[in-house]
């Protein structure tokens, strides 16, 4: 990657309880983020030549035709739902480094009919080969299908409740003083420990929550980006990487014994590294990708913040608070503020690095934002101001 590319503008509608967000429609919720967005950035619909998201259950067509943009050169889907959240931000890039476009909006969204929950996705899957297991295992949503691969960490490195705990703990800290944030009264562990089981070892505590709302982030040049509105936070690193051995992720349980006990990161992870030519060490903030609280401790393994089997531990000490090792999700993340498919993550590594967040990182230069532990690819970003 060459740097070349820079985020502007960030434009977000509020965060809603799933199915609170109706009549707006998706559509309706994207049109205003995007507006926002521009607005932020100080740009104008006819700047825009560009689009990337990942698979939502939205397209450009209908974009273009509410806002009147007109010539769009670059619209491109990145696959995997939440795993591929990241990889938006290496397609825009890659658009601004080539010359395909000059401004490019990176657009997530999420709006949840009361039929059709994110939560209860596999028992959405066909009766097909490949996804009748979970059906007949009782796997219905993602929850129940983690919870194998939560158990076994424990199993094979002695993992406690208590981590998982520490990280749901930490997340409401930082969302207590987020107004954007759904969940913001304090916890406690033994709270946490009394919290309903919904599928063994996670309780309701360790699920996040269902939120409707829609996030943009307009990308363009950093030789533009100089003369805009805002602080430009540069796209530094992003990589798109797939593995066989993670496949489908929780969509099916052929994983390799090493893989299984991971949130399979960590190929993605030594290419970014390797990319942006930075350890672990140059990363000040690490948005991570929590739709459940153990994921966090997996991928603080598959990231390098820890050795492997020693995220319990490395959560339990402190670490990811604000003045810890590395503050992981200032903003209360999905577990707290709002699940929006990752893009949430996204808006606080920006205020992050201009300065401007809630709960500051002093010194803050460079975030890590990874995307989902779902089917291939796996996805991450390294931004810098």
């Amino acid at each position: 990657m060459k740097r070349e590319a820079a985020i502007v503008g960030v434009g977000a509608t509020p965060y809603y309880f799933r199915g609170t967000s109706h009549p707006q429609t998706i559509y309706e919720l994207i049109d205003k983020a995007i507006l926002a967005g521009l607005a932020d950035a100080g740009l104008g619909i006819k700047a825009v030549d560009g689009m990337t998201f990942f698979a939502g259950g939205y397209e450009a067509g209908l974009i273009c035709e509410h806002l009147g943009i007109d010539g769009l050169t670059f619209a491109h889907v990145v696959s995997g739902f939440g795993s591929g959240m990241a990889g938006i931000f290496d397609l825009a890039a890659m658009a601004i480094e080539t010359g395909r476009a000059e401004t490019v909006l990176c657009i997530g969204a999420m709006q949840q009919p009361a039929h059709k929950r994110t939560g209860q996705a596999l028992n959405m899957l066909a009766s097909t080969t490949e996804g009748i297991f979970h059906t007949i295992a009782g796997l219905s949503g993602p929850g129940q299908a983690l919870a194998l691969q939560t158990r076994r960490h424990m199993h094979r490195y002695g993992t406690r409740r208590e981590a998982f705990g520490e990280v749901v703990l930490a997340s409401r800290a930082a969302a207590a003083n987020r107004e954007t944030a759904l969940r913001r009264k304090p916890l406690t562990m033994e709270e946490y420990l009394a919290s309903p089981m919904l599928a063994d070892p996670l309780c309701r505590l360790d699920f996040c929550l269902e939120t409707d709302g829609a996030l943009v982030f307009v990308v363009t040049s950093a030789e533009r980006a100089r003369d805009l509105r805002q602080k430009p936070v540069y796209i530094e690193a992003a990589a798109q990487v797939g593995k066989r051995d993670w496949g489908r992720a929780f969509f099916w349980l052929n994983q390799s014994e090493d893989a299984f006990t991971t949130a399979g990161a960590g190929p993605v992870a030594e290419h970014l590294y390797g990319k942006a030519g930075l350890t672990p060490k140059d990363i000040d903030v690490a948005l991570i990708y929590d739709h459940f609280s153990p994921l966090v401790v997996m991928q603080l393994e598959d990231y390098g913040f820890c050795a492997r089997g020693e995220g319990g531990p490395f959560v339990e000490s402190g670490a990811i608070r604000l003045n810890g090792t590395i503050p992981v999700n200032p903003h209360g993340g999905h577990l707290s503020e709002g699940y929006v498919v990752g893009m949430t993550h996204v808006r606080e590594a920006v205020e992050q690095l201009r300065g401007t967040a809630v709960n500051q990182v002093r010194g803050a230069q460079r975030a890590l934002v990874t995307g989902g532990p779902a089917p291939m690819p796996m996805t991450a970003a390294i931004l810098r101001n």
